[in-house]
């Protein structure tokens, strides 16, 4: 049998453009599958820009605390495909084995007879026929671009719909405002399924969002003192809807967005059906819930054996506009707790805006090194960021690759070990992990 690598290369060409944003021809798919879409537990499907799998690690988490069996499905990947397919179990799930994937892209390949699809479609069929053929209590599934026409929303009747924040990101697919951003995302909601809507950064999303969960006859429940809501009270976190409040430990993940993103997680459970999930399994998830290069501190590996003697060295995939401005404040919080000179190591692609992202850091960061992220054609040269980081007010310098990045630290002055984080591209964070040998697990 063939191997998934060499399947999904020859799925290349099947459709010579790489996102194509329609239903059409999964459905097509799934129909001559027996549509395995019909045969899944319970779906929680999870839109936005930012936060989508934060939310979703945190519903993990705290279903398998409470002793349920989660699937998932994640995109992109950080460095092996398989970890967008966790195929769930009792005491916890695991990414799909290889010989699973193949098969499952196999039958697909041999069902779609050559025609027309995009990559992200047809695993996303081989996903969906994988979850369909194992027992678990519930799929959390994570929207690949947009909403409306993603290849995810194909599930008719979800046990809830949630949208994360929403920015501005993708504009060439989803529009270039954020009400058109907004929209294409509130397209998962469906009528009479819950349409949980988290605290929004732009109050326009907000109103859209609002209004189409309406429009469509979805019943809204939006982050407030009527709905739900969740805040951080002495070193606590505190949430309460209509029936409940919970006085629960603050979460595992770092910045304070991850409270935004945990009050999100629970109200989407319970609206979900998942409300007999104790307060107990609520504080495990917190205390243990895990996603990897996102605001993660690298304290083992071999990257982390690089940084200067008391430097701390941490990793975001965090890559748009509002994905810097949430990172630029989780690390001006840490600098409030620890004042020492903030590095940052950057490799950005072109297809993103640059400037904005950088921009965010100015006043913040000392010092900028720029990277090239290792196999990617679509990123910028270092070259390039390092120019566009000093044109915003950046002290910028330039090296070959991480490696080099870090050795070279000690060539910069500074009058206390640093911290350095490692961002602009989950393709970035992916490699880091990779040299680190710390993978996801």
């Amino acid at each position: 049998m063939d191997s998934s690598d060499a399947l999904m290369a020859r799925f290349l060409a099947l459709h010579p453009r790489t996102i194509d944003l329609s239903l059409g021809r999964i459905e097509r798919l799934l129909a001559r599958l027996g549509h395995p879409e019909r045969k899944l537990p319970p779906v929680i499907h999870v839109a936005g820009t930012n936060g989508k799998g934060s939310t979703i690690a945190f519903m993990r988490a705290i279903l398998e605390a409470g002793g349920l069996a989660a699937h998932v499905y994640t995109s992109p990947h950080l460095v092996r495909f398989h970890e967008r397919i966790r195929i769930g179990a009792i005491g916890g799930g695991h990414f799909v084995p290889e010989d699973q994937l193949a098969d499952a892209l196999a039958r697909c390949e041999a069902v779609n007879e050559g025609e027309p699809i995009t990559v992200f479609e047809i695993t996303t069929a081989a996903a969906l026929l994988l979850f369909s053929e194992s027992p678990a209590d519930v799929l959390l599934l994570e929207v690949g671009l947009g909403g409306r026409v993603d290849a995810t929303n194909v599930i008719d009747k979800p046990a809830a719909a949630v949208v994360t924040p929403i920015g501005r990101d993708h504009a060439e697919y989803l529009g270039d405002t954020v009400e058109a951003v907004a929209t294409e995302k509130a397209g998962i909601f469906k009528k009479g399924c819950p349409a949980v809507i988290a605290a929004q950064d732009y109050a326009e999303a907000d109103s859209v969002l609002c209004r189409l969960a309406d429009s469509v006859g979805a019943n809204p429940i939006r982050v407030g003192k009527q709905d739900f809501s969740v805040h951080a009270e002495r070193g606590r976190l505190v949430y309460q809807d209509e029936t409940d409040l919970f006085d629960l430990p603050l979460p595992r993940l770092n910045g304070r967005h991850q409270l935004t993103n945990a009050g999100t997680a629970i109200a989407a459970l319970r609206a979900a059906g998942f409300g007999d999930i104790g307060i107990a399994a609520i504080e495990t998830g917190l205390n243990t819930v895990d996603w990897p290069g996102r605001l993660q501190r690298l304290n083992r590996g071999r990257l982390s054996e690089l940084v200067p003697a008391g430097a701390e060295l941490w990793l975001d995939g965090g890559h748009n506009i509002d994905g810097g401005r949430i990172l630029a404040a989780a690390m001006a919080d840490l600098g409030e707790r620890s004042d020492v000179p903030l590095v940052l190591i950057v490799g950005l692609l072109g297809t993103k805006d640059a400037e904005g992202f950088l921009h965010n850091f100015v006043g913040l960061a000392r010092a900028l090194i720029a990277v090239p992220i290792p196999g990617q054609m679509a990123a910028r040269p270092a070259e390039e960021v390092a120019q566009i980081a000093a044109e915003v007010g950046l002290s910028a310098h330039i090296a070959t690759g991480i490696e080099a990045a870090l050795e070279g630290l000690p060539d910069i002055a500074f009058e206390k070990p640093p911290r350095i984080l490692i961002c602009g591209s989950l393709y970035l964070a992916g490699a880091v992990l990779t040299a680190n040998g710390t993978p996801p697990v």
